[in-house]
C-alpha cells in the first residue's frame, strides 16, 4: 500500500471515537473510506472532597515554625499577578533585596531570594559552593547539620565533622582544630538550631576560617530577625534564612546572601554547578544583582514575593533592635514561666538558649503529645515535640515574629500547666 492520503476526520459519536483515512486502492487513484471505532476510555470520577471548602481551623503556631501571617503579610499574597519579569515586579523583588540585606546586615551584591523553602535554600548555598572532591567541615548539633552533610554528600564532597550533642554549642577552639585537622574549603554552622533549641555564637568564626582558607555558611532560618546578627561585620560569607519563621510569611520565598569571597569562589568554579535552579550566576541575574538585563531564569513564586516582601517591611517598621529586643523579653518570660511550673529546659547555658524555639524537657512518665494534644484540642495552640535523639524528650515552642507577645507566651505556659495536670489527674491550672 502507498502513502496515506492527507485527509483524516475523527467524528466523536458519544462514547466512540470514530477515526477514518483515506485510503488509494488501485492505480486509478480511486479511494475508499475505512472507518475505525474506538471506545473512549471511562473517566475517573472527581475528587468529592474538592467539591467543599476547605476547612480553615484558627490555630495559633507556637511550634518551630512557620508561624502565623499578620494580616498585611496574608492580604499581600492575595494580591493580582504580575509577570515575573514586569517592571512593576521586578521593583518588587528590588524591595525584597534592600530588606533581606537589612536583616542580615549586609551590602552584599549577591542577595536573592531561591524559589523554596529553606531546605531549598541550604541546597542552592551546597550545590554553589561545593565541587566534588573537595572537604566541607560540618559543625553537628541536631538536624540541620545532619540534612546540610547528607546535601553535600549528595553533591560528591568529602563531609568531616564535629559533633556535639543536641543543645550544646561550639567554641572557636572546637572550629580551630576541625579547620586544622580537615583543611576545608567550608565550614557550616547552624545559627539557630531548631532541633536542639541552641544559639550558636558566631563573633570571630569568621575570621577564623579566613585565616585557614576556608568559608563560613550560616544557617539562620530559626534566628533570623530575632537575635543580633552582622554579616558583614562578622566576616560571613554565606548566609540563608526561611520566610515562615521570624518574617512571618508563608513558606515559599528563603533569602540567600553570598559575600564577595563566596561570589568569586562560584565564579571560578572548575566544574559546573549541578543545580540549574539554583545555580546562583543565574539567580544573581534574576535578581538584578549584576549589572545585567535580567533574564529569564524560572518563574518566580509572584505571590510568596509579594508576602515575603510585607514580612521584610514589617521587620524595618519594627527595627531590628526592637525586634531582638521583643524576642529576647518573650523568651525569658517563657523560660521563667516553665521553671515555676517545675520544667527543666534542654540548654542549661542561658547565652546558648534559642530565644526564637525553646527546648523543654518532659517530666518522666509524661507522654509528650498527651500535652502537646490538649493544648491543641483546649486552646488550639501548637506545641512541638523533638526531633532526632531529642524526639519524645522535649517540647519544642516557638516564639517568633508576629507570634512574639507576652499574651501567646501566656496561654502557652496555662496549656502546659494544665496539660501536665490533666494526665496526671490533678485540677485545672490557675495560671
Amino acid at each position: 500500500m502507498r502513502g496515506l492520503c492527507a485527509l483524516r476526520v475523527i467524528a466523536p459519536v458519544k462514547s466512540v471515537v470514530r477515526s477514518c483515512v483515506l485510503i488509494p486502492v488501485n492505480k486509478t487513484g480511486r479511494v475508499h473510506i475505512q472507518c475505525l471505532s474506538t471506545k473512549m476510555p471511562t473517566l475517573s470520577p472527581p475528587p468529592q472532597s474538592l467539591m467543599k471548602p476547605m476547612d480553615f481551623p484558627q490555630k495559633l503556631l507556637m511550634g518551630p515554625g512557620p508561624s502565623n501571617c499578620p494580616p498585611r503579610v496574608l492580604n499581600a499574597s492575595a494580591l493580582p499577578l504580575l509577570g515575573h519579569l514586569h517592571p512593576e515586579f521586578t521593583q518588587i523583588m528590588d524591595e525584597v533585596k534592600a530588606g533581606i540585606q537589612y536583616a542580615f546586615q549586609t551590602k552584599n551584591q549577591w542577595t536573592v531570594c531561591v524559589s523554596g523553602t529553606g531546605h531549598g535554600a541550604m541546597e542552592a548555598a551546597c550545590t554553589n559552593l561545593l565541587e566534588p572532591s573537595e572537604t566541607v567541615l560540618v559543625c553537628e548539633n541536631g538536624l540541620w547539620g545532619q540534612r546540610f552533610a547528607d546535601m553535600c554528600t549528595r553533591n560528591g564532597a568529602v563531609v568531616q565533622k564535629i559533633i556535639k550533642p543536641m543543645g550544646q554549642v561550639f567554641t572557636l577552639q572546637d572550629v580551630e582544630a576541625g579547620l586544622q585537622q580537615h583543611k576545608p574549603v567550608l565550614v557550616f554552622v547552624t545559627h539557630g538550631e531548631s532541633s536542639g533549641s541552641t544559639l550558636q555564637p558566631l563573633e570571630g568564626l569568621g575570621q577564623l576560617c579566613h585565616k585557614y582558607n576556608s568559608l563560613l555558611l550560616v544557617d539562620s532560618v530559626a534566628a533570623c530577625g530575632g537575635v543580633p546578627l552582622f554579616v558583614d561585620d562578622w566576616e560571613i560569607d554565606a548566609i540563608y534564612t526561611g520566610a515562615q519563621k521570624v518574617l512571618s510569611a508563608p513558606p515559599g520565598a528563603s533569602p540567600v546572601s553570598f559575600s564577595e569571597r563566596a561570589k568569586n569562589k562560584v565564579l571560578n568554579r572548575k566544574t559546573p554547578i549541578r543545580s540549574y535552579y539554583f545555580d546562583m550566576t543565574h539567580l544573581a541575574n534574576y535578581w538584578g544583582c549584576d549589572g545585567s538585563a535580567r533574564r529569564y531564569h524560572h518563574t518566580g513564586p509572584i505571590s510568596s514575593v509579594y508576602a515575603i516582601r510585607e514580612g521584610l517591611a514589617r521587620l524595618a517598621e519594627e527595627g531590628l533592635e526592637k525586634s531582638w529586643e521583643t524576642h529576647r523579653k518573650c523568651a525569658e518570660m517563657l523560660w521563667e514561666g516553665a521553671e515555676k511550673l517545675g520544667l527543666e529546659l534542654l540548654v542549661q547555658e542561658k547565652a546558648n538558649r534559642l530565644p526564637c524555639v525553646t527546648g523543654i524537657k518532659v517530666p518522666e512518665g509524661v507522654n509528650w503529645k498527651d500535652v502537646s494534644d490538649y493544648a491543641m484540642k483546649t486552646y488550639k495552640v501548637e506545641i512541638s515535640g523533638g526531633l532526632g535523639a531529642q524526639a519524645g524528650k522535649i517540647w519544642r515552642v516557638g516564639i517568633m515574629g508576629y507570634n512574639a507577645t507576652p499574651e501567646n507566651v501566656q496561654k502557652v505556659l496555662r496549656a502546659l500547666d494544665e496539660g501536665l495536670k490533666s494526665v496526671r489527674g490533678n485540677p485545672r491550672s490557675q495560671l
